[in-house]
Protein backbone atom coordinates (compact mmCIF):
# COMPACT_ATOMS: atom_id res chain seq x y z
CA UNK A 1 0.00 0.00 0.00
CA UNK A 2 0.87 3.78 -1.14
CA UNK A 3 2.82 5.36 2.35
CA UNK A 4 0.93 8.57 2.94
CA UNK A 5 1.19 10.96 6.13
CA UNK A 6 -3.01 9.85 7.22
CA UNK A 7 -3.79 7.01 9.17
CA UNK A 8 -3.88 3.44 8.50
CA UNK A 9 -7.35 3.46 8.24
CA UNK A 10 -7.65 6.35 6.01
CA UNK A 11 -5.13 4.52 3.74
CA UNK A 12 -7.45 1.19 4.09
CA UNK A 13 -10.50 3.57 3.20
CA UNK A 14 -9.27 5.28 -0.14
CA UNK A 15 -7.45 1.86 -1.33
CA UNK A 16 -10.95 -0.14 -0.74
CA UNK A 17 -13.04 3.01 -1.92
CA UNK A 18 -10.86 2.61 -5.40
CA UNK A 19 -11.26 -1.02 -5.51
CA UNK A 20 -14.74 -1.02 -5.42
CA UNK A 21 -15.58 2.15 -7.87
CA UNK A 22 -13.54 1.05 -10.04
CA UNK A 23 -14.66 -2.07 -10.49
CA UNK A 24 -11.79 -4.70 -8.65
CA UNK A 25 -15.10 -5.96 -6.20
CA UNK A 26 -18.22 -6.96 -8.00
CA UNK A 27 -21.58 -5.43 -7.21
CA UNK A 28 -22.90 -8.37 -4.28
CA UNK A 29 -19.50 -9.68 -3.78
CA UNK A 30 -19.07 -10.43 -0.49
CA UNK A 31 -15.89 -8.64 1.26
CA UNK A 32 -14.95 -9.71 5.02
CA UNK A 33 -12.12 -8.37 7.42
CA UNK A 34 -10.54 -11.16 7.42
CA UNK A 35 -9.56 -11.56 4.02
CA UNK A 36 -9.26 -7.41 3.53
CA UNK A 37 -6.55 -8.18 6.42
CA UNK A 38 -4.62 -10.61 4.59
CA UNK A 39 -4.75 -8.42 1.33
CA UNK A 40 -3.93 -5.51 2.87
CA UNK A 41 -1.55 -6.74 5.39
CA UNK A 42 -2.74 -5.04 8.12
CA UNK A 43 -4.88 -5.53 11.75
CA UNK A 44 -8.61 -5.93 11.41
CA UNK A 45 -8.79 -2.59 13.27
CA UNK A 46 -8.35 -0.28 10.52
CA UNK A 47 -10.16 -2.57 8.29
CA UNK A 48 -13.57 -2.30 10.41
CA UNK A 49 -13.30 1.41 10.60
CA UNK A 50 -12.42 1.54 6.59
CA UNK A 51 -15.85 -1.10 6.34
CA UNK A 52 -17.83 1.86 8.30
CA UNK A 53 -16.92 5.01 6.79
CA UNK A 54 -17.77 2.46 3.56
CA UNK A 55 -21.51 1.56 4.73
CA UNK A 56 -22.02 5.48 5.40
CA UNK A 57 -21.26 6.36 1.84
CA UNK A 58 -23.54 3.78 0.68
CA UNK A 59 -21.16 2.02 -1.08
CA UNK A 60 -21.57 -1.29 0.80
CA UNK A 61 -23.95 -3.27 3.21
CA UNK A 62 -24.05 -5.38 6.25
CA UNK A 63 -25.10 -8.79 5.76
CA UNK A 64 -24.25 -11.52 8.32
CA UNK A 65 -21.75 -13.25 6.02
CA UNK A 66 -19.60 -9.64 5.84
CA UNK A 67 -20.36 -6.52 3.84
CA UNK A 68 -21.50 -6.77 0.55
CA UNK A 69 -20.82 -4.43 -2.67
CA UNK A 70 -23.14 -2.43 -3.59
CA UNK A 71 -21.41 0.47 -5.35
CA UNK A 72 -23.16 3.23 -7.94
CA UNK A 73 -26.14 2.05 -9.38
CA UNK A 74 -27.42 4.13 -12.90
CA UNK A 75 -29.60 5.87 -10.52
CA UNK A 76 -26.38 7.13 -8.48
CA UNK A 77 -24.94 8.24 -11.52
CA UNK A 78 -27.78 9.99 -12.22
CA UNK A 79 -28.11 12.01 -9.30
CA UNK A 80 -24.24 12.01 -9.13
CA UNK A 81 -24.23 14.17 -12.48
CA UNK A 82 -27.35 15.95 -11.46
CA UNK A 83 -25.82 17.27 -8.28
CA UNK A 84 -22.49 18.25 -10.59
CA UNK A 85 -24.33 19.92 -13.18
CA UNK A 86 -25.88 22.89 -10.84
CA UNK A 87 -23.00 23.07 -8.69
CA UNK A 88 -19.93 22.86 -11.03
CA UNK A 89 -20.86 25.90 -13.06
CA UNK A 90 -20.37 27.65 -9.76
CA UNK A 91 -16.93 26.25 -8.37
CA UNK A 92 -16.00 27.71 -12.61
CA UNK A 93 -17.35 30.87 -12.03
CA UNK A 94 -15.70 31.46 -9.06
CA UNK A 95 -12.16 30.14 -9.95
CA UNK A 96 -12.56 32.22 -13.27
CA UNK A 97 -13.29 35.26 -10.31
CA UNK A 98 -10.64 34.25 -7.61
CA UNK A 99 -7.95 32.54 -9.28
CA UNK A 100 -4.65 34.42 -9.47
CA UNK A 101 -1.58 33.31 -11.92
CA UNK A 102 0.03 30.59 -10.42
CA UNK A 103 -3.61 28.88 -9.72
CA UNK A 104 -3.88 28.98 -13.64
CA UNK A 105 -0.37 28.18 -14.74
CA UNK A 106 -2.04 24.84 -12.73
CA UNK A 107 -4.67 24.22 -14.30
CA UNK A 108 -2.79 25.00 -17.59
CA UNK A 109 -0.05 21.96 -16.59
CA UNK A 110 -2.97 20.17 -16.11
CA UNK A 111 -4.62 20.70 -19.58
CA UNK A 112 -1.29 19.88 -21.62
CA UNK A 113 -0.90 16.78 -19.88
CA UNK A 114 -4.34 15.87 -20.74
CA UNK A 115 -3.41 16.75 -24.30
CA UNK A 116 -0.26 15.06 -24.39
CA UNK A 117 -2.25 11.78 -23.20
CA UNK A 118 -4.95 12.03 -25.59
CA UNK A 119 -2.55 12.02 -28.75
CA UNK A 120 -1.02 8.79 -26.83
CA UNK A 121 -4.66 7.26 -26.24
CA UNK A 122 -3.81 6.58 -23.32
CA UNK A 123 -7.53 5.86 -21.38
CA UNK A 124 -5.76 5.51 -18.14
CA UNK A 125 -3.86 8.79 -17.75
CA UNK A 126 -6.38 10.49 -19.80
CA UNK A 127 -8.38 9.53 -16.88
CA UNK A 128 -6.63 10.60 -14.24
CA UNK A 129 -5.34 13.91 -16.09
CA UNK A 130 -9.26 14.72 -16.14
CA UNK A 131 -9.36 14.07 -12.86
CA UNK A 132 -6.89 16.35 -11.91
CA UNK A 133 -8.19 19.12 -13.88
CA UNK A 134 -11.52 18.92 -12.29
CA UNK A 135 -9.54 19.07 -8.79
CA UNK A 136 -7.38 21.68 -9.78
CA UNK A 137 -11.25 23.87 -10.44
CA UNK A 138 -12.38 22.44 -6.97
CA UNK A 139 -9.28 24.35 -5.65
CA UNK A 140 -9.18 27.84 -7.41
CA UNK A 141 -12.77 28.53 -6.71
CA UNK A 142 -11.58 29.26 -3.16
CA UNK A 143 -14.46 27.87 -1.73
CA UNK A 144 -13.35 24.69 1.46
CA UNK A 145 -17.23 23.71 1.47
CA UNK A 146 -17.70 23.50 -2.73
CA UNK A 147 -14.02 21.96 -2.99
CA UNK A 148 -15.47 19.18 -0.02
CA UNK A 149 -18.82 18.61 -1.76
CA UNK A 150 -17.77 17.92 -5.56
CA UNK A 151 -13.96 15.85 -5.28
CA UNK A 152 -16.21 13.06 -2.97
CA UNK A 153 -19.18 12.84 -6.26
CA UNK A 154 -16.48 13.47 -8.91
CA UNK A 155 -14.83 10.36 -7.76
CA UNK A 156 -17.76 7.99 -7.13
CA UNK A 157 -17.51 8.26 -11.17
CA UNK A 158 -14.37 6.19 -11.54
CA UNK A 159 -15.43 3.69 -13.19
CA UNK A 160 -17.62 4.89 -15.74
CA UNK A 161 -15.51 7.99 -16.50
CA UNK A 162 -12.79 5.34 -17.09
CA UNK A 163 -15.27 3.60 -19.56
CA UNK A 164 -16.08 7.14 -21.06
CA UNK A 165 -12.77 7.97 -22.12
CA UNK A 166 -11.24 4.82 -23.90
CA UNK A 167 -13.76 6.02 -26.48
CA UNK A 168 -11.30 8.41 -28.58
CA UNK A 169 -13.86 10.78 -29.77
CA UNK A 170 -15.39 11.28 -26.47
CA UNK A 171 -11.70 11.76 -24.96
CA UNK A 172 -10.90 14.65 -27.97
CA UNK A 173 -14.30 16.28 -27.23
CA UNK A 174 -13.73 16.52 -23.87
CA UNK A 175 -9.99 18.00 -23.98
CA UNK A 176 -11.64 20.58 -26.51
CA UNK A 177 -14.20 21.29 -23.72
CA UNK A 178 -11.48 21.73 -21.07
CA UNK A 179 -9.34 23.99 -22.95
CA UNK A 180 -12.40 26.98 -23.52
CA UNK A 181 -12.98 26.03 -19.85
CA UNK A 182 -9.29 26.84 -18.93
CA UNK A 183 -9.56 30.04 -21.30
CA UNK A 184 -12.79 31.76 -19.87
CA UNK A 185 -10.87 31.09 -16.60
CA UNK A 186 -7.50 32.12 -17.16
CA UNK A 187 -9.85 35.34 -19.07
CA UNK A 188 -11.57 35.80 -15.26
CA UNK A 189 -15.06 35.75 -17.59
CA UNK A 190 -16.87 33.94 -14.73
CA UNK A 191 -20.18 34.05 -16.45
CA UNK A 192 -18.27 32.22 -19.81
CA UNK A 193 -16.90 29.52 -17.69
CA UNK A 194 -20.23 28.70 -15.74
CA UNK A 195 -21.56 28.10 -18.93
CA UNK A 196 -18.81 25.94 -20.69
CA UNK A 197 -18.67 23.91 -17.74
CA UNK A 198 -22.08 23.11 -17.43
CA UNK A 199 -22.22 22.43 -21.22
CA UNK A 200 -19.31 20.12 -20.18
CA UNK A 201 -20.82 18.22 -17.53
CA UNK A 202 -23.80 17.85 -19.74
CA UNK A 203 -22.20 16.38 -22.14
CA UNK A 204 -20.50 13.82 -19.77
CA UNK A 205 -23.69 13.14 -18.20
CA UNK A 206 -24.60 12.10 -20.96
CA UNK A 207 -21.82 9.83 -22.01
CA UNK A 208 -21.79 7.97 -18.95
CA UNK A 209 -25.20 7.32 -18.76
CA UNK A 210 -25.36 5.84 -22.00
CA UNK A 211 -22.62 3.63 -21.20
CA UNK A 212 -23.51 2.84 -18.16
CA UNK A 213 -27.02 1.69 -19.51
CA UNK A 214 -24.75 -0.51 -22.24
CA UNK A 215 -23.16 -2.49 -19.24
CA UNK A 216 -26.32 -2.84 -17.40
CA UNK A 217 -27.74 -4.69 -20.32
CA UNK A 218 -24.44 -6.23 -21.01
CA UNK A 219 -23.47 -5.07 -24.34
CA UNK A 220 -20.19 -3.61 -25.29
CA UNK A 221 -19.35 -0.62 -23.47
Amino acid sequence: MEHKMISIADQVFEELERDILSGVYERDEIITEIKLSEALGVSRTPIREALRRLEQEHIIEPTSKGARVIGISRDDIADICEIRLRLEGLAARWAAERADQAGIQSLKDTLDLQEFYTLKQDPESIKNADSRFHQTIYALCGSHSMQDTLEPLHRKLLKYRRVSVSAQSRAQKSLEEHRAIYEAIAAHDGPRAESLTICHVQNARDSILKRAMCRTRGTAS
